[in-house]
C-alpha cells in the first residue's frame, strides 16, 4: 500500500511533543510491514539549520531519507516557516497560523502529483494537517489523479483544534458555503480539526479508551456531537513505544544497563539517581518518579493537595518538568521544606529523564485525562511500576497486573493508592515479580502499525 504521512512535526527534524514521536516511528514500522511510505512536513528554520543531508526531486522538492527508503519531503516557504518556533513564540501562537498550515496542506497534495506518488492512503495528524481531507474532497475532487485516495485523520489531543476567526475563511480558498454547522463552522469560528473529522474517511485517536471518552461532553471539547455522528468510523489505536530509544539494556544515559536477565542491576541506577538528586542513598524505601508537564490536567491539582501527606510517608520523590508557574512555586517551596524527601528539577533534561525512569521504583501519572501517554510505557520497560488514574491510554495499558490504578479523581484516592504501592514495595519477593511483569510488557510500534494497516483497509473500502 502507498501511504503519505502528513504531520506538522517529525522527530529527528522538528519536535514539540508526542506527535513528532508518532510521525517518526510509525512510518518505520509501516515500512517493515511492506508498505511504501512518504512523509511530508513544513521546512522550518530548525530543519534548515540542522544541515540535514537533502536530495532533490524535480524542480523544487527536497527530501531527506529515514529508515530503509522513506522519503521525508519538506514544504518550503520562508515567509511562513523560517521562524524560531513551529506554531508560535513563547507568549502566543503565530497570528497567521491559518495561512501557514492551509498552505502546507494544499502544497502537500500538490506534491503528490509532482513526485507522481498516487497514495492509497493519506494519513493526516491533528489540526495542522486536517485541511488535507477538506481540500481532497472539494478542490481536488475532479482531478482523476486523486480520485482513489482515502484519508485517515489521527487526533492526538482533542483539546487542540485550530480555531480561527470566521473573517479569515476566504484565506482557505474554499467555497464559503462550507462555513456552516455541518462543515468548518464552530460557534461562529473556523475549526480546522472539525473540518478534518467531517471529511476524513476514517478518524482515530491514540488509545481505544480515549476514542470512547471524547464522545462525551467532559472530554469532547464541543466536538462530541460531530464525533458521535462519525462514531461508526471512529477508532482508537494505542501509540507504540520506540524501544530503540527506550531500552534499559542499551540506554547510554543510565549508570548500569539492565534487562530481565539482570534486573537486580536496576538498583545501581536508583543509587545514582539518589546521589544526583542529593537524597539519602537508601535502597529499602521506594523512590517515586515523575516526568511531566506541570499542569492541572496532568493531575497536579490533586497531587498538590496531597503533597504534604505524600512527603510524610517513608518515600523519596523526584520530579522533572516545567509548566504552570503556580506549581513551580509550590514544588520549590515543598523541596525546601522536605530536602531529604523531595527533589525538583524545573525544565527539560533528557538525560535526567532517562535516569528517573531507570532509577525510580514507582512512576506517578495521576493525569485527569491522557489520550495515550508514553510515560507509563517507558516506565514499564524500565521495570518501574506505574501508578495512574484510570483514563485514556492509561486505562488501556495499566492494570493491577502491572501497576496501581485509582478510579476516583481525588486527593484522597491518589494518596491512598500511593500508600498501597508503598506497602507493596515492602514485600520484596512480590515486588520483584511485579517488576518482571512490567519489563515483559510489549507496546512496540509493530503492534500499532498492524492495527493502522487494518484502518487503512477500512478507509479504502469506504
Amino acid at each position: 500500500m502507498k501511504i503519505l504521512i502528513a504531520a506538522s512535526e517529525v522527530v529527528g527534524f522538528a519536535k514539540t511533543g508526542g506527535l513528532a514521536d508518532v510521525a517518526g516511528a510509525l512510518p518505520l514500522a509501516l515500512e517493515d510491514l511492506g508498505h511504501e511510505v512518504v512523509i511530508v512536513m513544513p521546512k522550518y528554520k530548525c530543519v534548515q539549520e540542522a544541515k540535514i543531508r537533502m536530495f532533490k526531486s524535480g524542480q523544487s522538492s527536497a527530501y531527506a531519507l529515514i529508515g530503509k527508503n522513506i522519503r521525508v519531503y519538506f514544504i518550503e516557504n520562508n515567509a511562513f516557516f523560517n521562524r524560531p518556533g513551529l506554531y508560535g513564540d513563547k507568549t502566543k501562537d503565530y497570528a497567521d497560523n491559518l495561512e501557514r498550515f492551509s498552505f502546507y496542506c494544499r502544497k502537500s497534495l500538490d506534491l503528490l502529483k509532482e513526485i507522481d506518488f498516487k497514495a492509497d492512503i493519506i494519513h493526516a495528524h491533528d489540526w495542522q494537517a486536517s485541511l488535507i481531507s477538506v481540500y481532497l474532497k472539494n478542490i481536488y475532487k475532479q482531478d482523476p489523479f486523486y480520485s482513489r485516495m482515502r484519508t485517515v485523520l489521527t487526533i492526538h489531543n482533542l483539546g487542540y483544534q485550530g480555531l480561527f476567526a470566521q473573517d479569515e475563511f476566504e484565506k482557505l480558498g474554499l467555497d464559503r458555503e462550507l462555513f456552516n454547522p455541518q462543515g468548518l463552522e464552530f460557534y461562529g469560528r473556523i475549526n480546522l480539526l472539525k473540518g478534518g473529522i467531517v471529511y476524513a474517511d476514517i478518524v482515530n485517536t491514540v488509545s481505544p479508551t480515549y476514542a470512547k471518552e471524547i464522545l462525551g461532553e467532559e472530554l469532547g471539547f464541543g466536538l462530541e456531537g460531530v464525533l458521535n455522528e462519525k462514531k461508526d468510523k471512529l477508532f482508537g489505536v494505542l501509540n507504540g513505544l520506540d524501544y530503540s530509544i527506550w531500552d534499559p539494556d542499551t540506554d547510554k544515559f543510565i549508570s548500569r544497563n539492565f534487562s530481565l536477565k539482570n534486573i537486580a542491576d536496576k538498583s545501581v541506577n536508583k543509587e545514582e539517581l539518589q546521589k544526583i538528586c542529593k537524597l539519602p542513598v537508601k535502597n529499602d524505601i521506594p523512590v517515586l518518579g515523575m516526568v511531566s508537564r506541570l499542569a492541572e490536567h496532568k493531575g497536579f491539582d490533586i497531587f498538590a493537595q496531597g503533597l504534604d501527606e505524600i512527603c510524610s510517608m517513608d518515600i523519596q520523590l523526584v520530579i522533572l518538568g516545567t509548566g504552570d508557574p503556580q506549581y513551580h512555586r509550590l514544588l520549590e517551596k515543598a523541596a525546601a521544606k522536605y530536602p531529604k524527601v523531595l527533589s525538583v528539577a524545573l525544565g527539560f533534561d533528557d538525560p535526567l529523564a532517562h535516569k528517573i525512569y531507570a532509577g525510580s521504583d514507582i512512576f506517578l501519572m495521576p493525569s485527569r485525562y491522557e489520550p495515550c501517554g508514553l510515560g507509563q510505557l517507558i516506565a514499564l520497560r524500565y521495570a518501574t511500576i506505574p501508578l495512574v488514574f484510570k483514563t485514556g491510554g492509561l486505562a488501556d495499558t495499566i492494570t493491577a497486573n502491572n501497576g496501581f490504578v485509582f478510579t476516583d479523581y481525588s486527593k484522597k484516592a491518589l494518596v491512598a493508592t500511593i500508600k498501597k504501592a508503598v506497602a507493596a514495595f515492602s514485600v520484596r519477593r512480590k515486588w520483584a515479580g511485579l517488576m518482571q511483569k512490567a519489563i515483559l510488557c510489549n507496546f512496540s510500534w509493530e503492534v500499532s502499525a498492524k492495527k493502522y494497516s487494518q484502518l487503512y483497509e477500512k478507509a479504502r473500502e469506504s
